[in-house]
């Protein structure tokens, strides 16, 4: 490490509890809309006429804008200096344009006849579905653009001995987010009979991520550059424009040390599992728990006598998320001290085992009371999830590089979603069986694979040498 980085370092003030928990505000709101578009998507996108496959393509706007937006967002973020500073103008601007896209979402038959209409065109392209399918794409960019840039706050002005327990505040903030996102809907039904429509839901979650990502950019410490720094700084940063640095920088990354190659992998699997269990949840709480048949291709009289029903299974789907980021937002900082005593590696390998349990318990056991459980005890694996490889991570990425570095680093968990969103999305197309109102899917085999998954990221876990 240069004598520039140490001092740059030695300038980090420690971070207290009060300015740890309001460092995470805004990636509370991020989460909270994010769950709900992992919740509600597919209902939303089902009723449109979307099967399994094309559900599982239209959530490859997830990885995929994963894989681009977070690399280039991450690479512009560590060499953007303004007024604002280097990671706001991204916070900010994906926190706007994704609340725009997600009032729009529900709404998207509505907005397709409003475009039939304007260019009189006598059918709406697909009921929707198409601009649905358009706004997933925006919400999910926009998310990674501000996630990202985020993520970098941590080793820009967090000092590395804090890493891990800053981590665990992301990791506090995102539970929470997810059950209050969660459970309000579920809160009113049962607590006041008050049954939140899907539209109010979406609207909640863009104020949510709006507001609190505004707080987070007016709060926050980072570092205004000056005018006379910007001018400077926009002639060094041509590499923008000439992007062969972005590839140096990925080759570096790895041969900055063996232990990231593994970190990697790591990610990789665990993913697999994580997005098989986000992405088909709620369609196995719909079809499989509650025994819904597939609504995609039934009339629309058909559709409407299984909306109490409906209501009921995504109600419980979202008391699952709820009850598992609960557990998550409970233990997450625990986990953060007991990785600071015992290792990150000791700790997130019994994590990530528990996960894989209950992923093989729900894909065996389908009785709601038993499903709710597993969710729960899943927390504890999703908080480590959450926290601990970012904190192994961090011990290997370079003073200057954090946005690219996270950017590259979130390839690895962007693209194991393409797989489930593609291959096992279309073996759980594959996969129907007659019910007497129409077919079933068996969307629990998604579970097991899952499981598998997180066993041979544990395996891997295992064999990363950490920093003393």
């Amino acid at each position: 490490m240069s004598s520039e980085t140490n001092a740059q370092e030695n300038q980090l003030k420690p971070f207290t509890t009060i300015q740890l928990l309001n460092f995470c505000l805004g990636f509370f709101g991020l989460q909270f809309a994010w769950q709900m578009r992992i919740i509600l998507s597919g209902p939303v996108t089902e009723t449109l006429g979307a099967s399994p496959l094309i559900f599982g393509l239209i959530w490859l706007a997830g990885p995929v804008t994963g894989m681009v937006v977070q690399p280039i967002i991450g690479t512009l973020s560590d060499n953007t200096h303004t007024i604002f500073g280097k990671r706001r103008p991204y916070l900010l601007a994906g926190a706007i344009f994704a609340s725009l896209a997600l009032w729009a979402f529900p709404n998207s038959a509505l907005i397709s006849e409003k475009i039939a209409a304007f260019l009189h065109i006598p059918e709406p392209l697909f009921g929707g579905l198409i601009i649905a399918a358009i706004m997933i794409w925006i919400i999910d960019a926009c998310v990674n653009a501000a996630q990202g840039p985020y993520r970098a706050l941590v080793p820009d002005l967090v000092p590395a001995k804090q890493h891990s327990l800053a981590n665990a505040y992301l990791s506090f903030a995102i539970g929470l987010g997810s059950v209050v996102a969660a459970g309000t809907a579920p809160f009113l039904k049962y607590v006041f009979n008050y049954q939140m429509s899907i539209n109010a839901q979406f609207v909640m979650a863009a104020l949510a991520f709006s507001l609190a990502m505004l707080w987070t950019c007016i709060t926050i410490r980072e570092h205004k550059y000056k005018k006379n720094e910007i001018k400077t700084d926009l002639k060094l940063d041509e590499t923008i424009i000439n992007e062969p640095s972005f590839i140096q920088k990925v080759i570096d990354f790895f041969q900055s040390s063996p232990e990231v190659g593994k970190i990697c992998t790591l990610q990789l699997f665990t993913w697999i599992g994580i997005m098989s269990l986000n992405i088909f949840f709620t369609q196995y709480s719909i079809h499989t728990v509650y025994g819904i048949p597939d609504l995609s291709n039934l009339t629309e009289e058909a559709k409407n006598a299984y909306l109490p029903l409906l209501n009921k299974a995504t109600n419980f789907s979202s008391i699952c998320f709820a009850i598992q980021n609960l557990i998550c937002f409970l233990v997450s900082i625990p986990i953060g001290l007991l990785s600071t005593k015992f290792g990150n590696r000791k700790v997130h390998f019994i994590a990530l085992i528990t996960l894989a349990l209950t992923f093989v318990g729900m894909g065996l056991n389908k009785t709601p009371g038993f499903v709710l459980v597993c969710m729960a005890i899943s927390g504890i694996g999703w908080a480590s999830v959450l926290a601990l490889p970012f904190a192994m991570l961090s011990e290997f990425i370079h003073k200057g590089s954090e946005g690219s570095v996270m950017g590259i680093f979130n390839i690895f968990i962007a693209g194991p979603q393409v797989l489930v969103c593609t291959l096992l999305a279309w073996f759980i197309s594959q996969c129907s069986y007659d019910v007497p109102a129409g077919i079933n899917y068996h969307w629990e085999y998604g579970f097991f694979t899952g499981a598998i998954t997180l066993v041979i990221a544990a395996v891997i876990t295992n064999l990363i040498n950490e920093k003393k």
